[in-house]
C-alpha cells in the first residue's frame, strides 16, 4: 500500500531540517521537500542533497525569483505599502508565493497534508496556513512547532545533535534569519530584549552606516507605469534590477531599520531588517508619484496604502479586497514614468531630481520671478470662499456671547467684513 505523503516547506535550515526527520519518526510517511528559491544566498544542491540525506522521498527546487518580483514585489511597491511606517513586508510578499507553490507541489504529487516550520507565535504560520485554505481548502496542515514537545532553538539544536543532522546554528549565535531577492530580516538572540543595540555582527547585506563610504554614490532609476525597468539608463530584468540596486545600496549602508513591530497573533516582536534595494525603490517611486499624481489621488492612495501593507502582513493576498485594492493602485499608476536621481550616502538615499512627460509642476505657475501665467491678486477672492465656513462659524459666536450690537445681523456681519456675497 502506497505510503501518504507529507509536502514539506523546506529551507534545509535549522527548523526544517529538524523537521523532515521528526515527520518521518511520527507519520511514517513519504516527505516531499519543496524549498523556494526566492533570491536567497543558499547552495541548492547542497539543501537538495541534505533533503534526502535527512529522509526525503523527493525534492524540488524551485526558482521563484521572477514571479515574486514581477507578481508580488511590484504590485507592493505600486501601492506604496509599508507595514507600520517602517517594514517593507519582505517576509510578507514572499509567503503567499511559496504557499501558492506548495499548493501546486502537493496537487500535482496527490499530497493532501501540507506541513510547515513557522512557530506558534509569528505571523508566518497565519501567512501559509490562509494561502492554502484559499486555494485548497481539502489540504491538511501539520504545524510542528504547535505539537511537538521541542519548545525553543536550543532544543532542536540538541535535537539535531542527537539525531546527527548538520546545521549552522549555535547556541551563542542563534538569530532567526529570512532572507530573500527584498531583504533579510533577523530576530531572536539578543534582540529579545528591546535595551540591547543590535551588533554590527549581525549585518548580512549591508555594511554598518559608521563604515559607508565618506563620499555619495548617485543612481538613476527609470520607471514605467510605476515599475522600475532601468538603471542608469540600462534596461534590465525586475531581478536584475533588484540585485543591482541591492549592491548599491549595501555599499552605502542604506535600508537597515531595527523596529519593534505588532504581531497579527497579538504580540510585540523585535527585529532587523535589511532592505537595501527595496529601500532605494521606495524612495525613488515617492518621488515620482509626487511629481505627476494631484493631491486628492495621492491623499486617498496613502490612506489605501495602509490597508495594503495591513492585508499583505497578515497573510490576506489571495483576497478579494487585495485584488479591489490592487486594481485601484494600477490606475493610479498609468502615467507615473520618468526617471528619478537619488543620492546614497551614510545610510540615506535621498531623491534628488527628477522628470516625467507626465509630471504636474509646472516651472511657469511655480517661479518666483516675474511671470505672465499668474495673476496673484486671484488668490484673494479664493481664500475669501475657502475661509468662508471659518468667518461664519467665528461670527456665530460672537452672536451667542452677545457681541453683535443694534441692527448687525449676522448677513450684515459678513458683508461689512468685504461684499463677496451677492
Amino acid at each position: 500500500m502506497e505510503k501518504e505523503k507529507i509536502v514539506l516547506a523546506y529551507s534545509g535550515g535549522l527548523d526544517t531540517s529538524i523537521i523532515l526527520t521528526w515527520l518521518k519518526e511520527n507519520y511514517n510517511c513519504d516527505i516531499i521537500a519543496v524549498c523556494c528559491n526566492a533570491g536567497q544566498r543558499e547552495d541548492y544542491d547542497a539543501i537538495e542533497k541534505k533533503a534526502y540525506a535527512t529522509g526525503a522521498s523527493k525534492a524540488y527546487i524551485l526558482d521563484i525569483q521572477d514571479e515574486f518580483v514581477t507578481n508580488y514585489i511590484w504590485p507592493t511597491l505600486k501601492a506604496g505599502a509599508i507595514y507600520e511606517n517602517d517594514y517593507l513586508l519582505g517576509t510578507s510578499m514572499a509567503r503567499p508565493l511559496m504557499a501558492k507553490k506548495l499548493v501546486e507541489i502537493a496537487e500535482a504529487e496527490g499530497a493532501y497534508i501540507i506541513a510547515h516550520g513557522c512557530t506558534g507565535k509569528g505571523n508566518d504560520q497565519v501567512r501559509f496556513e490562509t494561502t492554502i485554505k484559499a486555494l485548497n481548502p481539502a489540504i491538511k496542515i501539520i504545524a510542528p512547532w504547535r505539537i511537538w514537545n521541542l519548545e525553543s532553538r536550543e532544543d532542536l539544536i540538541e535535537y539535531a545533535k542527537a539525531h546527527h543532522i548538520p546545521i549552522a546554528q549555535t547556541t551563542e549565535k542563534i538569530y532567526s534569519r529570512d532572507e530573500n531577492i527584498w531583504h533579510i530580516s533577523h530576530e531572536g538572540g539578543n534582540l529579545e530584549n528591546p535595551w540591547n543595540e543590535h551588533k554590527d555582527d549581525i549585518h548580512v547585506l549591508s555594511v554598518p552606516v559608521e563604515q559607508a563610504p565618506d563620499t555619495p554614490t548617485f543612481v538613476e532609476i527609470d520607471f514605467e507605469q510605476g515599475i522600475p525597468i532601468a538603471i542608469n539608463g540600462e534596461k534590465m530584468s525586475g531581478v536584475k534590477i533588484l540585485e543591482a540596486l541591492n549592491v548599491l545600496g549595501s555599499a552605502n549602508g542604506v535600508g537597515t531599520i531595527d523596529i519593534v513591530e505588532n504581531r497579527l497573533v497579538g504580540m510585540k516582536s523585535r527585529g532587523v531588517y535589511e532592505t537595501p534595494g527595496g529601500t532605494i525603490l521606495y524612495k525613488a517611486h515617492a518621488a515620482l508619484e509626487k511629481l505627476i499624481l494631484d493631491r486628492n489621488t495621492m491623499q486617498y492612495k496613502n490612506i489605501v496604502a495602509q490597508k495594503y501593507a495591513q492585508l499583505v502582513y497578515d497573510g490576506l493576498w489571495f483576497t478579494p479586497i487585495r485584488d479591489a485594492i490592487a486594481a485601484f493602485v494600477d490606475v493610479t499608476q498609468k502615467e507615473v514614468t520618468g526617471t528619478v536621481k537619488i543620492k546614497l550616502y551614510k545610510g540615506s538615499a535621498i531623491p534628488v531630481a527628477s522628470k516625467s512627460p507626465y509630471s504636474l509642476y509646472s516651472e511657469e505657475f511655480a517661479t518666483f520671478s516675474k511671470d505672465e501665467v499668474y495673476n496673484q491678486s486671484d488668490a484673494e477672492g479664493f481664500i475669501n470662499l475657502f475661509s468662508l465656513p471659518l468667518k461664519i462659524r467665528a461670527i456665530q459666536k460672537q452672536q451667542q456671547c452677545g457681541e453683535l450690537k443694534g441692527s448687525d445681523t449676522l448677513e450684515r456681519k459678513i458683508l461689512k467684513g468685504g461684499d463677496f456675497i451677492r
